[in-house]
């Protein structure tokens, strides 16, 4: 069987256990011809991450657009409010589940003892404390200014996605106010780009193996294992509340809410979930998360295209579910006991900032410093997780990702569509 008649989800498997593999045994001084091994995998890793970024926009306008042409204000408003209750929902249901596991494990405990001298702070703390030293409660507040960009091309090119996504919704309404040829022109042109805009995610990802194998290699050979072993508790316990998230809360959502079976979704969104793990991306797993819903798992394009491009951009529930623990950590780590009230308004900001701050680079420890800021610990407490940061970002992208997928679902079932989960 030649590598062409392998499903794109195996192949991707395949090429993760190569760079596993890869990673753990070659160094990162390895070099060919003069050439660092690790300088290519940079190299092929980052072409795969463009081409991905570069579908980002027009797929996003083709899709909100061609969407919001079928769609009347009344279905436009209940589409959102499922929405909106949807993530809300599921992002305060992972910070419930994160502040249960450090709670009960407590990682920032050790023999009775608090961490942080045994854990030691990362080589990275100063550069990290810099880059967030300015950022504070009121970037949420930025939120409702980056909806209203002064210029759609800049905020487009900038990757400011709410600015792009509250565009797309207007045009797109008031395309399907026009009458006439002029309605016929432009609804042709946009389901045209859509059509094309999925056509090239396909070209691209079959592409994705090589891909996930420089990115998820490069990410090992940098980290090491050695790195992990100080923080190995705090690791785990962040990894056993997401999966509890993803692997029991979803798939209870997927099977009582929308009625579909979860196994099957699963499985329609490997390729999506590798993608995502490798990329640490969700906008730039975007194209493949909508070619997956559509064509995989069968949800229709009105509804994706509402649901997936927004969720990419605020609904992020393995964020807001790590940014809870994080804080809690190390909190735990410095000795400090939190009572009930103070951990309430660490979920409260963990779900203000997942969505208040996702535009923001480096969110998760930006959103991070908003809550130490307001539990009062020092910027410099960052340095305690920088460490496996890395790969953690890696599995909380995954979650957000299937998410997203499953409120496409869930709201698809909800508004009467069959799917092909059923």
């Amino acid at each position: 069987m030649s590598i062409k008649h392998i499903a794109l989800h195996w192949q991707i498997l395949i090429a993760l256990c190569f760079a596993v593999v890869t990673g753990l045994v070659l160094d990162r001084s390895v070099s060919i011809f003069g050439v660092t091994f690790l300088s290519v995998l940079v190299f092929i890793g980052t072409l795969f991450l463009n081409a991905l970024k570069m579908l980002i926009v027009p797929l996003v306008m083709a899709s909100i657009i061609t969407g919001m042409m079928g769609l009347g204000g009344d279905t436009l408003g209940r589409l959102g409010a499922k929405t909106v209750l949807y993530y809300a929902t599921t992002s305060l249901a992972a910070i419930l589940i994160g502040l249960f596991f450090v709670n009960l494990l407590q990682p920032g405990v050790v023999d009775g003892e608090p961490a942080r001298h045994i854990i030691g702070l990362s080589a990275d703390t100063d550069e990290v404390v810099v880059k967030v030293a300015d950022k504070g409660a009121a970037d949420i507040a930025q939120v409702l200014l980056r909806m209203v960009p002064p210029n759609i091309v800049t905020a487009a090119a900038n990757g400011q996605m709410l600015g792009l996504i509250f565009f797309s919704l207007i045009f797109g309404f008031f395309v399907s106010k026009l009458e006439g040829s002029a309605a016929q022109v432009q609804k042709d042109f946009w389901q045209g780009l859509l059509n094309i805009m999925m056509m090239m995610t396909e070209l691209i990802m079959k592409f994705a193996p090589l891909g996930v194998y420089a990115l998820v290699t490069r990410v090992i050979m940098i980290s090491g294992v050695e790195a992990f072993a100080p923080l190995a508790l705090f690791f785990t316990t962040v990894l056993l509340a997401l999966a509890v998230h993803l692997f029991l809360f979803l798939p209870a959502v997927l099977r009582y809410l929308a009625r579909v079976s979860p196994a099957r979704h699963f499985k329609a969104m490997l390729p999506a979930l590798l993608t995502a793990f490798s990329t640490s991306s969700s906008s730039a797993t975007l194209p493949v998360t909508m070619d997956c819903v559509e064509n995989r798992s069968g949800v229709s394009n009105q509804v994706s295209g509402f649901t997936l491009p927004l969720g990419a951009t605020i609904n992020m529930d393995g964020t807001a579910l790590y940014e809870c623990v994080a804080a809690m950590f190390i909190a735990q780590a410095y000795g400090i006991s939190l009572d009930i009230t103070t951990q309430f308004t660490i979920v409260l900001i963990a779900l203000l900032t997942s969505i208040g701050v996702a535009g923001i680079p480096s969110a998760s420890l930006v959103a991070i410093t908003i809550i130490l800021a307001a539990v009062g610990l020092p910027l410099e407490a960052i340095g305690l997780i920088l460490v496996v940061d890395r790969v953690l970002d890696m599995c909380r992208t995954a979650v957000n990702v299937f998410s997203d997928s499953c409120a496409a679902v869930t709201i698809a079932r909800l508004e009467g569509e069959e799917t092909r989960l059923v």
